[in-house]
């Protein structure tokens, strides 16, 4: 079987890094050492056999599929051609995000306007622009990481700052749940490299929060956004204060 094959050369990569060894594993189990080591060779367990080891190393079947996920290489940026093709459709963009950020499609068509007709027609135009690989009953694969980035200055990032930017910033931020933070003040190159790490490690830890939330219901859960930038800027109004340098020509009046 090959998901069964799948399986046992994860636990194997998973037993290796925790140091659990098969002589361990044979006395556990009340089987021959090379006994262990001829099943984990020819990947020829059962599922009762799987689930026997897994109970013995705290996993569940569910964690080694989590890990194979994980582990898996995904697109980490689109094409200009497929940014298009989701910009040429709101609900076509709307689809991806929810099946990014872990929704199910029950769930999608009973709180959205896709009803289930509409909706497969969706996952099959996100199938062909192979952002989603559809599978028998409306299951998806994604090819994608959940955390890609969109191309610079390519069609979604000019969607971003034209609608998506200027609708987010325009908030007192004063609400339940909100935060905003402006600070300012001269750095050195040092320490704007280490923010910058850091405002890349903050995102790591969104996503790891929206990765694990998945898992719960979409009532118990809320969207949420947050832009982290950082970059060497001066307000407008500073700079034409500015003095000019010795011999720099004078603004001509008008």
């Amino acid at each position: 079987m090959a998901q069964v094959s799948l399986l046992v050369a994860e636990l194997k990569r998973h037993l290796k890094a925790q140091g659990v060894t098969y002589a361990a594993l044979s006395k556990q189990l009340g089987l021959s050492e090379s006994s262990v080591k001829r099943q984990f060779a020819r990947q020829s367990f059962s599922m009762r056999r799987l689930e026997q080891i897994l109970n013995l190393v705290g996993l569940e079947i569910a964690d080694l599929v989590t890990m194979m996920s994980e582990r898996r290489e995904f697109l980490t940026e689109l094409t200009p051609e497929q940014e298009s093709a989701l910009l040429a459709e709101p609900k076509l963009l709307v689809m991806m995000y929810l099946l990014l950020n872990g929704w199910a499609l029950p769930a999608i068509t009973s709180t959205f306007a896709i009803d289930d007709a509409e909706a497969e027609r969706l996952l099959i135009r996100l199938h062909r622009a192979r952002i989603i690989e559809l599978l028998p009953f409306n299951r998806v694969k994604l090819l994608t990481a959940r955390n890609f980035t969109w191309r610079k200055d390519g069609p979604v990032q000019r969607f971003f700052v034209r609608e998506v930017q200027r609708e987010f910033l325009d908030s007192s931020f004063a609400g339940q749940g909100e935060h905003l933070r402006f600070v300012a003040g001269p750095l050195s190159r040092a320490s704007l490299a280490q923010l910058t790490q850091s405002i890349d490690r903050l995102a790591r830890e969104f996503d790891e929060a929206v990765r694990r939330d998945a898992a719960l219901p979409p009532e118990e859960r809320s969207g949420c956004s947050a832009v982290f930038a950082l970059r060497p800027w001066e307000f407008s109004m500073f700079t034409a204060l500015r003095r000019k340098p010795a011999g720099a020509a004078a603004p001509q009046s008008r």
